[in-house]
């Protein structure tokens, strides 16, 4: 069996992908990274990316759907590539594998397909690879090419921050990476939407440089920065990050029902929060009067100065009308992501 690392798959994507892979590990960020480029790959012309990129939620995956998307051919292009981001293996029973299994086996009919199936971390029995794999990773394996995600730690994560905050247009050291991964914790999924944030932070204040005052200004603590980073990416319109954020909360299996409640209780937070910055009320004077933490009071009154009153009223109106939504029509994650395209 022939399990690559995800190294070795981006070297593939340089000389074309070909036939089915298999994302599995621990580092979930990694693995839609990956995804993401691979689609960019496939699908070169975005003038045809609607016929040639073909994205099948785990919620409607059926092994039906999946065989209806790998059927028909691409458009002007010699591929085309279907993926199914965040499907549990682990859930799914002996018949269930079997059946796809028995699609995963037509590829060779249709191959000019590129086929994508990223699991999240934890939701796969690996078995003790390499030498003694689980009987269901051996089933999937004889069709896909395992590609595994392992976690970025210790001096990789740093060079990764490192490099990100570069791509902003900042510098940052080793001392003030580190900090930052202390307080927010591992999730490459939150680590990079607070550098972008850390690095316009300092931009603003017409500084290259990111300090150690600024994470403790502006980075949550790990209990709150993934639904902090939800929801600021929600309310400045930033909807790729958004559902890059979504994204890691689904891979961790938050249900909706507490994603949502999460988002709107940090909304509910800042628009009090702005309707006291509006009657001259300070920052500490608001986390006294509202009960808040010194420290989440600082950082969600330094978020309301950049938003109006209007936009956070309006995100309150949307997380109602979703919150209806999820519990009586058990519309998953999609109310969510569609409050997040409606501001």
């Amino acid at each position: 069996m022939d399990i690559i690392k995800d190294d070795a798959f981006r070297k593939q994507l340089k000389s074309g992908l070909s036939g089915a892979y298999l994302f599995f590990g621990e580092e979930d960020y990694l693995k839609s990274f990956s995804l993401r480029a691979a689609r960019e790959s496939v699908c070169g012309d975005e003038t045809f990316a609607v016929f040639n990129d073909v994205s099948i939620d785990p919620i409607d995956y059926t092994p039906s759907a999946l065989l209806s998307a790998l059927t028909p051919p691409p458009m002007m292009s010699d591929k085309k590539i279907v993926s199914i981001n965040g499907l549990a293996i682990s859930d799914m029973r002996a018949s269930e594998i079997n059946d796809l299994c028995e699609v995963l086996a037509t590829l060779s009919d249709y191959d000019y397909n590129v086929l994508i199936i990223s699991v999240p971390s934890g939701l796969i029995d690996e078995g003790y690879l390499p030498k003694s794999p689980s009987a269901v990773f051996k089933q999937l394996a004889k069709y896909m090419t395992p590609v595994k995600f392992d976690s970025v730690t210790g001096a990789r994560l740093i060079s990764w921050l490192g490099k990100h905050f570069s791509h902003h247009g900042v510098t940052a050291s080793e001392r003030v990476c580190s900090m930052l991964i202390d307080r927010c914790g591992k999730s490459m999924f939150t680590l990079a939407y607070e550098t972008e944030k850390l690095s316009y932070y300092a931009l603003a204040d017409n500084r290259t440089e990111v300090t150690l005052d600024d994470v403790r200004n502006v980075s949550p603590e790990t209990l709150d920065a993934e639904a902090f980073a939800l929801t600021n990416a929600i309310l400045e319109g930033k909807n790729s990050a958004a559902l890059d954020a979504l994204d890691a909360m689904k891979f961790q299996r938050v249900e909706e029902v507490k994603v949502l409640g999460e988002v709107s209780s940090a909304i509910s937070d800042l628009l009090a929060i702005k309707m006291l910055q509006t009657e001259g009320v300070s920052a500490t004077e608001a986390a006294t009067i509202l009960r808040l933490n010194a420290y989440k009071a600082k950082l969600y009154y330094a978020a309301a100065s950049n938003k109006s009153l209007e936009r956070l009223k309006k995100a309150m109106y949307l997380c109602s009308d979703a919150d209806l939504s999820i519990k009586s029509f058990s519309s998953g994650f999609t109310a969510i992501e569609k409050l997040i395209c409606s501001l």
